[in-house]
Parts: structure tokens; sequence; C-alpha cells
């Protein structure tokens, strides 16, 4: 994964309790390299959505959440999401689809990435310094 970032709507709405990573569900999207995701997306959105065999408008429901904390961080990651069938996508879109589908993290892979058989999202470690998901003061 070349570039990740938490969108700023969802750190603004982790300090008014909106999210609960652990009981909400997550989702996450996929996108072809004409989206236009970043710090500032606030909602999910089917604009240059990914098509293909195996996958689904609204992505994948994610699987797995973990919330810990080290120190002066919390972090918080999942297990990897895949599809099945031959897809390319460029970008992914983290949403909270028990929340209006707010976003919550926008995933850039840096170039086109396509898959033969099963496309899958390999995320970092579940740690202080890697996780996909983290804070600190």
């Amino acid at each position: 994964m070349s570039v990740q970032t938490q969108t700023t709507s969802f750190k603004a709405e982790c300090w008014t309790a909106v999210h609960n990573l652990l009981t909400d569900t997550l989702k996450i999207a996929l996108y072809t390299g004409n989206a236009s995701l970043d710090a500032s997306t606030t909602v999910y959105s089917t604009t240059n959505e990914i098509t293909g065999p195996g996958y689904t408008a609204g992505g994948r429901i994610i699987t797995g959440v973990t919330i810990g904390s080290e120190g002066y961080i919390v972090f918080s990651s999942f297990n990897n999401p895949s599809w099945p069938g031959a897809l390319t996508a460029r970008y992914a879109l983290i949403y909270n689809s028990s929340k209006g589908n707010r976003s919550v993290a926008v995933l850039d892979f840096g170039a086109d990435k396509t898959s033969t058989n099963t496309f899958t999202i390999t995320l970092p470690a579940n740690t202080p310094t890697t996780a996909l998901l983290r804070s600190s003061n």
C-alpha cells in the first residue's frame, strides 16, 4: 500500500462518539484511478467505484476488527479483505455503513492494482507504529 490516510471527518467524529469500530458495520469499497478520494472524503459514493466479476457495489464488510493501545497510541486493524475474480483498482475507501456511510480512511495503492484470480488488500501489522488506523496525542 502506497498511501493511507484517515479522513478528517472521521477524526472529528471520533471526538463526538459517532463511530464504534467494534459494533458498527465497517465496509471497504474499491475505486478506479479516476476517483477523487483523499482526507477530505466524507462519505461512500458509487462514483468511479469499480465493477467486475466477484465485486458488488459497496464493497465488502470488514471482519476481525481489533483495537489495541500502547503508551499514548491507540490503534486498530482488521482482516485482509479480498474479492474473487479478476479486478483492477487504484483506491479503496473504508467507511461506516452503520453511520450513514461516513468515511473512515482512504487507501491509495500508488498505481492500478490488478488481480487475475483474487484481489486481496494486505494490510499492515496491527502495531502502534504500523496499524492501518492509529492515533496518538
